[in-house]
């Protein structure tokens, strides 16, 4: 079923590409009428690329993140570190890494070492933990992360210490599109008394971004293509590290990166949470920077955005983001 989904996902994008590809080329009409996102000041880096740990290779890279804040106040960063020797021969190199500083606005966290990594036994594959994304409900925390094939789930409640959730199959995968096309890099989003899931996949090696809605992090909804082809392209990392923001009741932008080094992230901006454009360049693009994996924090009312370091995948960094109205 997961493996027929997949390919109806991708089916279903190229059609869209075919039918609307003649506005493809069109310039987009929303640069005088959205607020347009822009960094504001400097940046200090809050991560690095730490060698004390037993994975370490000289190769290694920190890559997609998370930043949160832990019920003592806090400031958390886990961090997916790629090219080390975690999951053994044959294994895919990953696992998180934390940080931990007093202050947003404070540089140079300190690492804290190995927060998790891949379980076998659950259905996880060996040294694949990809991108986590957490969130606070109440007194709970919840983090999403991928392995490789699947999205799944743990909870926390301090904001430190995370505890897997075992689905009723007996493994910790909520839901794929299936294997081989690396479904990942998920974020959650509450909007209209649901959450919304965003997450990247690349059926038939094309990168495209989609969504899963649900009330309870339980039953999910099919998935839906939200964003895929335009100038950011169609390679498998053309839509990677999806990060949608709401800032009206009908205002979301995406934030979707297709280069990490140099950094670029393509923000397409529309009214409806599951439709960012299918090569609708002219109806959605908004802008670009040049960041890559950017996550936006809101704290005390003012906007942050996280990224990797802008020449080199050693660490991360954090600056102010102002929305420029036109």
């Amino acid at each position: 079923m997961r493996i027929r989904r997949a390919a109806w996902t991708a089916l279903t994008a190229i059609l869209c590409l075919i039918s609307i590809s003649a506005v493809a080329g069109a310039e987009s009409s929303l640069s005088g009428n959205v607020p347009v996102p822009q960094i504001d000041g400097p940046w200090w880096q809050v991560a690095g690329n730490p060698m004390d740990h037993k994975y370490a290779t000289e190769k290694q890279q920190p890559v997609d993140f998370a930043v949160w804040q832990a019920a003592d106040g806090s400031w958390q960063l886990w961090s997916c570190i790629r090219h080390t020797t975690a999951g053994g021969q044959g294994g895919k190199t990953r696992f998180f890494f934390r940080w931990e500083g007093r202050h947003l606005t404070d540089t140079h966290w300190k690492p804290m070492g190995i927060a998790m990594d891949a379980d076998p036994a659950l259905g996880e594959t060996p040294g694949g933990l990809q991108a986590p994304h957490v969130i606070k409900i109440g007194a709970t925390y919840h983090m999403f992360y991928g392995d490789w094939v699947n999205i799944c789930h743990a909870t926390s409640t301090d904001g430190k210490t995370f505890t897997r959730v075992i689905q009723p199959h007996g493994k910790t995968g909520m839901f794929s599109e299936g294997p081989g096309v690396n479904t990942r890099d998920v974020m959650l989003l509450p909007h209209a008394g649901l959450w919304y899931a965003y997450y990247t996949c690349h059926p038939n090696g094309q990168g495209m971004d989609c969504v899963r809605t649900t009330a309870d992090f339980k039953i999910w909804s099919d998935s839906t293509v939200v964003a895929f082809a335009g100038k950011a392209g169609t390679k498998l990392w053309s839509a990677e590290c999806p990060h949608v923001v709401k800032r009206g009741d009908d205002d979301f932008y995406l934030f979707r990166t297709q280069s990490y080094v140099p950094p670029k992230t393509t923000i397409y901006y529309s009214n409806d949470p599951k439709l960012f454009g299918i090569n609708q360049d002219a109806k959605y693009l908004l802008s670009t920077l040049p960041v890559a994996a950017p996550e936006i924090v809101v704290h005390d009312r003012q906007y942050y955005i996280a990224a990797l370091n802008e020449k080199k995948l050693d660490g991360i960094r954090i600056a102010r983001l102002k929305w420029v109205a036109p």
